[in-house]
């Protein structure tokens, strides 16, 4: 009996033993794995920190990458194109154009291209406007040197001077507009067909750029203008997308446009029109043939047309008969008030 117990203890002993180990086997297995699971947690963390960060250092690397690149095109286009200050762009294109050669005029009939017909074209049609005092103001075009502007002045009545940006027979012309209260410039435009092209024209094919360019310098020359008229012209005039650039500028820099009117197909009304602006031009060219008598003539016409209309506006220019003409039909200007452009 004794020896049966004792197998028994054995067996049972055996057992919880081999029960024991099996626990304990199973103990550490699970341990692995939970260890195994936690350290895996902490790789996949550390790895998407580790992602991340190396993200925002290539994103940075990036920035820095296209900063310095940046830097490089602007050292190349400031090697290509050096910064230019205003002042020396003008002196620049000044130099460029007194470089070029310009013919002196002998007639107003440059003006305009006279190739279709014998006299200048007509004036718009206004309506009829009777006041107690016409005012007609009377613009004197291709003002460029001390002795017309003396000559000019020597008439005291109030004529407004049009001054042509410098040329090479012309490099005062700015400096001397410069000494005047109000004054006009007298832009040169490209005609139908004319010879003596100034090397400040303005083209039809000038993009707007171009003629933004142009007329910042014309600022830059002329820094009191607000009336600009058109020497020549005819082409540009007549080319009504040429006249929308050109308007577009002078609008932006207040600068008012009155046209000369060296054509009958001029665009100037329309454009001026679309843009809400009042539309100013020339009723009558006094000295389309230079004889004394014909001026005189024109004179009176214009201030006709000033009776008629309630203003009207004249050109002629600084030559010996037109301003002696002037002088001499003083007394017709009792019946009309002369006035600046900026009057009318």
């Amino acid at each position: 009996m004794a020896k049966r117990k004792r197998s028994k203890t054995n067996e049972n002993s055996k057992v919880l033993t081999y029960t024991a180990w099996s626990l304990a086997v199973i103990a550490l297995l699970l341990s692995a794995l939970l260890i195994g699971y936690y350290f895996g947690y902490e790789n996949a963390n550390m790895d998407s920190t580790i992602s991340n960060i190396e993200k925002e250092q290539k994103k940075d690397e990036k920035l820095e990458l296209l900063k310095e690149l940046k830097k490089v095109e602007e050292k190349k286009e400031k090697k290509v194109l050096p910064k230019i200050t205003k002042e020396e762009d003008v002196k620049k294109r000044l130099k460029e154009v007194l470089k070029k050669t310009t013919r002196e005029y002998t007639s107003a009939s440059h003006e305009f291209d006279n190739t279709e017909t014998t006299t200048p074209p007509k004036a718009i049609e206004r309506k009829i406007t009777i006041t107690d005092k016409p005012k007609l103001a009377i613009i004197i075009d291709d003002v460029s040197v001390q002795k017309q502007v003396k000559a000019i002045k020597a008439l005291k009545i109030p004529l407004t001077m049009s001054f042509l940006p410098p040329s090479k027979y012309r490099p005062n012309s700015a400096k001397l507009a410069a000494k005047e209260s109000f004054y006009m410039v007298h832009l040169p435009m490209e005609a139908m067909s004319f010879t003596a092209e100034e090397p400040t024209t303005l083209h039809v094919k000038d993009s707007q750029k171009e003629i933004f360019k142009r007329i910042k310098i014309i600022k830059k020359l002329f820094p009191k203008v607000h009336y600009i008229n058109n020497h020549t012209g005819s082409k540009f005039t007549s080319n009504e997308i040429a006249m929308n650039r050109l308007i577009t500028v002078l609008n932006a820099n207040k600068i008012n446009f009155i046209d000369s009117r060296t054509t009958s197909k001029t665009k100037a009304p329309k454009v001026m029109k679309n843009f809400g602006l009042r539309y100013m031009a020339r009723d009558v060219f006094l000295d389309h043939r230079m004889d004394k008598a014909y001026v005189k003539k024109q004179i009176k016409a214009a201030i006709r047309s000033a009776k008629k209309h309630g203003t009207a506006i004249a050109i002629g220019h600084p030559h010996k008969n037109t301003l002696a003409a002037l002088r001499e039909s003083k007394k017709l200007f009792h019946d009309v008030e002369l006035v600046y452009i900026n009057q009318l």
